[in-house]
């Protein structure tokens, strides 16, 4: 086995849903794949996070009380946080399919199945392909 695969610390995942039962489910699930996982009920609660890990990734449910997810990511690149992000929501308007792809976050749709948002996932941390 290679060491050096084995030292390295897994991807964190950063899970925002003011859902708790959702993001206790997301956090379970992506433990059992090998993830990190930190989970905020807000992206007030997530923006208040300092020192996000480089290596993981946000995933930010659209539709939330205060701040959208949208508006938490617009809010963390322009504090040069560059982590990979996927939106969750259901039945995203035109709109806001634009907005995530301009942004570079793929959407995956509500009801959310673990396998589909894990798949998502290990794509985006993977990274464009050449």
């Amino acid at each position: 086995m290679d060491q050096r695969v084995s030292s390295l610390a897994p991807p964190t995942i950063y899970v925002v849903d003011d859902d708790d039962g959702v993001r206790r489910a997301l956090a379970f699930a992506l433990d059992l794949d090998g993830f990190e996982v930190e989970t905020f009920e807000s992206g007030e609660a997530l923006l208040l996070r300092d020192g996000l890990d480089a290596a993981g990734c946000l995933v930010l449910d659209e539709r939330l009380p205060g701040i959208s997810g949208l508006d938490t990511l617009r809010q963390l690149r322009a504090r040069q946080v560059a982590l990979p992000a996927i939106f969750v929501t259901s039945h995203p308007k035109p709109l806001m399919r634009d907005a995530a792809a301009r942004a570079g976050a793929p959407i995956v749709e509500k009801p959310l199945e673990a396998e589909t948002l894990i798949a998502a996932i290990h794509d985006l941390l993977r990274g464009p392909t050449r």
